[in-house]
């Protein structure tokens, strides 16, 4: 018999507190709904002609990868293809690095010769008009005071060169300290 009240009590103190809280779910729920965007109308596929007839082959072999980095045949890479033995025997440091990594930091006039410093890591070099700076065949054609201007030769994927003009400018004190 006392087990019997016993449960009795317990589901009654039970039953109201189990109230309380799912009066409480209910008013907190009342004002929540989801909101869930529209989807965007689906356009009609438009279809796109792909006429490529009058077009080179982009997956030749020779579109693709060159014949050779030193030779390649006759009438194959442009009027600007470089000396690439001249550019082993020079042997520069400054062709060394790409363009973007050296710093005109100094501007010198010995002999009415214009002559710019620059520098690459922690080594200053001097460099003249038709001096061979950077990874792209890069010939200083003019030296100023604010200024060195290249002619660079680039290959395509083709294997054709051509050339492109570049700059490399005088580096200031205030530029550097980033």
């Amino acid at each position: 018999m006392i087990l019997f009240s016993l449960c009795g009590v317990l589901a009654a103190c039970s039953s109201g507190d189990h109230e309380e809280l799912r009066q409480w779910m209910a008013e907190s729920a009342k004002d929540m709904r989801g909101n869930i965007p529209k989807l965007p109308e689906v356009q009609p596929y438009q279809p796109v002609p792909y006429d490529v007839e009058a077009q080179l082959d982009p997956f030749k072999p020779g579109k693709i990868e060159p014949e050779s980095k030193y030779k390649q045949a006759a009438g194959k890479g442009g009027a600007f293809q470089p000396d690439f033995e001249a550019r082993e025997l020079r042997n520069s440091l400054l062709e060394k690095y790409p363009i973007e990594s050296l710093k005109m930091i100094g501007y010198l006039n010995v002999n009415k010769q214009p002559l710019a410093v620059v520098q690459v890591d922690d080594k200053v070099k001097q460099v003249r008009v038709g001096d061979y700076i950077g990874l792209d065949f890069g010939m200083v054609t003019k030296i100023t005071d604010k200024d060195v201007e290249l002619r660079e030769l680039i290959q395509d994927s083709a294997g054709d060169w051509s050339e492109r003009k570049s700059s490399l400018f005088l580096q200031s004190k205030e530029g550097s300290k980033k």
